[in-house]
């Protein structure tokens, strides 16, 4: 396997700096992959989730919604960031097509062919970032919070194709949020899919959530194996079309 070259990219929405993390193959030009980080921030673990997607032949963007690369350090701060965004919608989906922008810039990114896909906070920006029309073919959420989002989605503004992978037993997705967004998404003509695992909880991908000894998180090594299997086979449908192409002169370092 061909070794993944990375980079931090710095790019502005606003005249707040944002600090991304890129992650691709040298020189080839792939399609590309914008990564909305969950709570944590651009943390080790979405840094390792960013390589783990790129490792299946994708160039991959963790895009920095904080600002200044900010981890937070709490529940606290937390709530004010994910509030503050979410009352600002401008600025959240501002800083979501300014990492957009900057994924298209880089090299070894196939333009014609761009998806997103995020976690908890990270799934709920895809989420939005596709119902206000998002030039993107595809939007992942895993474990999102249905709670943060709009379910009113208006016929032919979203082209994107949508996958939501989320637990049955996830407060922050109940089945009444899960059945508006599909009776929104339907309404509007959406090509959508609904993943729902039982006896699953919030933030289901994280080995180290249950370290918080919170009853509404825990983690499913069944659900977090079934959940990537369906991604990587959301991805390759969307993208099959794509070619991997060489980049002449391109150079680039970790």
């Amino acid at each position: 396997m061909t070794e993944l070259a990375t980079r931090d990219l710095e790019y502005t929405y606003n005249d707040t700096r944002l600090i991304g993390y890129f992650v691709a193959e040298p020189e080839t030009k792939k399609p590309g992959l914008i990564l909305l980080h969950d709570a944590t921030g651009v943390s080790p673990a979405m840094e390792d989730a960013a390589r783990r997607a790129a490792a299946l032949g994708y160039s991959v963007l963790l895009a920095d919604l904080w600002g200044e690369r900010r981890i937070p350090q709490g529940p606290d701060e937390i709530g004010q960031l994910i509030g503050g965004l979410v009352g600002d919608q401008e600025t959240w989906m501002g800083r979501i097509r300014a990492a957009h922008q900057e994924l298209l810039a880089q090299p070894e990114v196939d333009a014609d062919n761009v998806a997103a896909f995020g976690y908890c906070f990270g799934g709920s920006s895809g989420l939005e970032y596709a119902r206000v029309g998002g030039d993107v073919k595809g939007v992942v959420s895993f474990h999102g919070g249905l709670d943060r989002i709009s379910t009113e989605w208006t016929p032919g503004a979203a082209a994107a194709k949508i996958l939501v992978l989320t637990g049955a037993d996830d407060p922050m997705a109940s089945p009444d949020a899960v059945g508006a967004l599909q009776a929104g998404l339907t309404a509007a003509g959406v090509d959508w899919e609904v993943a729902s695992y039982g006896a699953t909880k919030h933030a289901f991908t994280s080995p180290d959530v249950d370290k918080l000894g919170r009853p509404d998180l825990a983690y499913n090594a069944r659900a977090d194996r079934r959940s990537w299997n369906a991604f990587t086979f959301f991805l390759e449908e969307i993208f099959e079309a794509s070619e991997v192409t060489e980049v002449a002169g391109l150079s680039c370092h970790s």
